[in-house]
């Protein structure tokens, strides 16, 4: 009963955004501002189509394993040549949206410790900034470079989701004193500087120092959101709106699929998918640096 009845819910969002995507290209056929904007869509090799791909791809992997949502999207705009700077701003502005909509459920649920979120928050809040400043000017003037260690930094992650498939469940652990100021610096900068990798690094952390998981989970996830949100406003000052193709396929992408996600995973074998997404990073990541390298 309660699943039919979440299903349901999500079918009602569903067809309710159906009704409003309806409303809104009829309202600019009778305009007249269809064929211009599909001409804007069709702007840059059709790069809002395959970010629709990929946002749908995208909230599938997050939706399953909790984390790869940013490394996924950062690999796939880096083989598109996409400048690291917009790469980060682009998700950043886009995965506002996702991660509220996480946030939200998970408050919920009650899985969330507001004591671990103030701790994780207001670092990761600093390391965003710096990041997302950082970014703005190396992705800028060092944009080679940048690219090929943010590049690294995406291998390293696609090694460590692949080496998820093949550990054992470990017993129970002992709890681990974790030092959760410089996690959330560190998780921060990253997350923002290579526009993604908070949930391997924080969430992986905490749990791997025996926190309890449905806790870790969603005092992460909303610590996300609140740095992911400032790493888009920061971004948002220091560069302007740019390549908006991008970030409206990658939520309308995530939009269409969050309803679903949750059905749809359930049935997906988790360490299979570890296997399939840590290789499809080595590899879009390996590509990207011996293009950096090599060209």
């Amino acid at each position: 009963m309660v699943i039919s009845r979440k299903i349901q819910v999500r079918l009602n969002v569903l067809f309710v955004t159906a009704v409003i995507i309806s409303i809104v290209v009829f309202s600019m056929y009778e305009l007249g501002y269809l064929e211009e904007l599909q001409t804007i869509l069709a702007k840059n090799n059709y790069i809002f189509y395959w970010m629709l791909l990929v946002g749908v791809f995208a909230e599938i992997v997050a939706g399953s394993m909790g984390m790869g949502y940013g490394v996924i999207c950062t690999t796939t705009l880096m083989i598109l040549n996409i400048p690291p700077h917009i790469v980060s701003a682009s998700i950043h502005s886009a995965e506002s949206f996702t991660t509220a909509a996480g946030s939200i459920s998970h408050i919920r649920l009650k899985n969330v410790s507001k004591s671990l979120v103030k701790k994780l928050a207001v670092p990761a809040v600093i390391g965003a900034v710096i990041g997302a400043v950082s970014l703005t000017y190396l992705g800028e003037y060092y944009a080679k470079i940048t690219k090929t260690l943010i590049a690294f930094y995406t291998l390293y992650l696609g090694i460590q989701i692949l080496s998820n498939a093949f550990k054992e469940k470990q017993s129970k652990a002992l709890k681990r004193k974790t030092n959760l100021t410089r996690l959330g610096v560190i998780g921060g900068f990253i997350d923002s500087f290579a526009g993604g990798g908070w949930g391997p690094l924080v969430t992986g952390t905490l749990i791997k120092n025996a926190f309890t998981p449905r806790f870790a989970v969603g005092s992460s996830t909303v610590a996300k959101f609140i740095l992911t949100l400032t790493a888009a406003v920061t971004f948002f000052f220091t560069l302007g709106i740019q390549h908006w193709n991008i970030i409206l396929g990658l939520l309308i992408g995530g939009i269409i699929t969050a309803p679903f996600s949750a059905m749809l995973t359930a049935r997906l074998p988790v360490k299979k998918m570890f296997v399939i997404i840590g290789t499809l990073v080595i590899v879009m990541s390996s590509i990207t640096i011996y293009k950096s390298v090599f060209n």
